[in-house]
């Protein structure tokens, strides 16, 4: 194949894809020289679009075409410039803004019906009285039972404009008629702070999963509550946080570095250069602090582990981080879809960029935990490559590396006992959250003399529970699943998402940290070990 022909898919693909941005109609009176002429451009992607439109010989939805062109001209870019469609804005929006308007109810489709894990704490639900394990039937008159009804359709019906009302049946196990709610629709917060809570008399503890616009505020209420509980340490668990946004990154690194310090800078393909720096907001400048990060550990994670780590304040815990270090920004198309296109990208303050290679192209840019995984990486430290080329020295003399990730200051190996595929699957398929809010069901009242505090300290899965959760899988898996290895792991994931569906508020975490080599080793240093 020529190189003409080779890359012809290529050239039409960004020709297609360009003629979304350009917009606006072409004069079919224009010559073929006028056509092809490199000073009309933009018009000739343009007429590409429009010749497809109404000249080619089958009808063609070039809505999809342009979709899928779209993706194809950023997949020739970096791995993290992306397109969300009109049909994803939504979610994708709230997800980040941190909220959105709906009547506050953790659900599941269970047995073609929608059943209330757990309201949101002091949501509309909750207020009007809905409680774990009621069936939501009807709403506004609408059915919401039924084989066919999705999980998008049955949000459509909940969600609508704040202060709005909606009437809702309910099957509750023991009444003998449906019950009737008025919710009065209202903002629900999504959750980026997974739990704020003390591991040890002066060792405060913090997980965030995601950077979103309402984290910070999240994050600080959680700070002040652990500061008052009398916190001189904070250990920030970020693992497993893919990022978000830049600027939360950097407030809630201000609140531990001391004012005027560099926290990042960045640099556009201009070379123009902006850095931001620490304010005398900060609130544990004088307290010790832990970053916990992992291989899933991304963007503005690094932003934070990095800032700290530069400025020689706080220890970061765990294996090297994922290694992303380019900046995006949205921008909209006009039709209600957007593209995150990297624009810049961003260095720790020692001036090293952590964002690690991807010229072999995105298929193995994001197997690369793979490759990690089969060199030894996440089990022996002395298998993590660096390159001298991009050394750098922190202000105390400790040497940190670019290129690929942050390496933390002390490594703790990946535990496998409660990593591997059997538990991944069990959780991903949802099978223990669905097990639990069936033994739930059997009696929701065993659990009412059972305070929160005492159910993470003392509570015991039984052996009886465990066995059950065998037979349960052999009924529904699609094949035999055994967990005969992991069998004090399911107890402690039983137990977790016991707490979660009991108690909520990052009860799952304190109960599934217990058993975390990671929060181990942090307690460990905290005590001097």
């Amino acid at each position: 194949m020529s190189n003409q022909k080779k890359y012809l898919p290529l050239i039409l693909g960004v020709a297609i894809a360009a003629g979304i941005f350009i917009g606006g109609k072409l004069n079919f009176s224009d010559s073929p020289d006028r056509l092809f002429s490199t000073n009309s451009k933009k018009d000739k992607l343009n007429r590409l679009i429009d010749y497809i439109d109404y000249d080619y010989v089958d009808d063609i939805n070039t809505d999809s075409i342009v979709d899928v062109t779209v993706n194809g001209i950023l997949d020739n870019l970096d791995p993290h410039s992306v397109y969300i469609p009109k049909e994803d804005m939504q979610r994708v929006a709230e997800n980040m803004k941190g909220d959105f308007v709906g009547i506050g109810v953790s659900f599941y489709t269970y047995k073609d019906t929608i059943a209330v894990i757990r309201p949101t704490e002091n949501g509309p639900s909750a207020k009007a009285g809905i409680k774990g394990g009621d069936r939501i039937i009807m709403a506004n008159g609408d059915s919401l039972f039924g084989k066919n009804l999705k999980d998008v359709e049955i949000i459509k019906k909940l969600k609508g404009p704040i202060n709005t009302k909606v009437k809702l049946k309910v099957y509750r196990k023991g009444e003998p008629e449906l019950l009737d709610f008025t919710v009065k629709r209202d903002i629900i917060p999504i959750k980026s702070v997974d739990a704020a809570y003390m591991l040890t008399e002066k060792l405060g503890y913090i997980k965030i999963n995601r950077f979103a616009e309402s984290t910070y505020k999240e994050f600080k209420k959680g700070l002040d509550k652990l500061i008052h509980l009398g916190a001189t340490e904070i250990a920030l668990d970020l693992r497993d946080n893919p990022g978000g946004f830049l600027g939360i990154a950097e407030q809630i690194v201000d609140q531990f570095l001391e004012d005027d310090k560099l926290i990042l800078f960045t640099k556009n393909k201009r070379g123009s250069i902006e850095k931001s720096y620490a304010t005398s907001k900060g609130k544990f400048e004088a307290g010790k602090v832990y970053v916990l990060i992992d291989e899933n550990s991304a963007s503005a994670s690094e932003i934070v582990a990095g800032a700290l780590q530069d400025n020689d304040k706080g220890t970061i815990i765990g294996r090297r981080s994922y290694g992303k270090g380019l900046v995006q920004r949205e921008m909209d198309l006009g039709d209600g879809s957007a593209v995150r296109l990297t624009v810049s990208r961003y260095y720790t303050p020692t001036g090293r960029s952590i964002q690690r290679p991807y010229k072999k192209g995105h298929k193995d840019y994001y197997d690369e935990y793979f490759d990690r995984l089969e060199s030894g990486e996440l089990l022996d430290p002395e298998k993590i490559k660096v390159a001298d080329s991009l050394k750098f020295t922190t202000p105390k003399g400790k040497i940190v590396y670019g290129g690929g990730g942050i390496i933390p200051d002390v490594f703790v190996p990946i535990d496998n006992s409660m990593h591997n595929e059997t538990l991944t699957y069990l959780l991903r398929r949802g099978f223990i959250g669905n097990f639990v809010f069936e033994e739930l069901e059997k009696d929701r009242h065993a659990y009412d003399d059972i305070s929160r505090q005492d159910f993470i300290d003392s509570f015991e899965v039984g052996e009886d529970l465990v066995f059950a959760f065998q037979d349960y899988l052999n009924l529904r898996a699609d094949s035999k699943v055994t967990f005969v290895a992991y069998h004090e792991e399911v107890k402690q994931y039983i137990k977790a998402t016991l707490a979660d569906q009991l108690f909520g508020a990052g009860a799952f975490e304190e109960v599934f940290n217990q058993r975390d080599i990671m929060i181990d080793e942090v307690i460990k240093l905290s005590d001097g070990k």
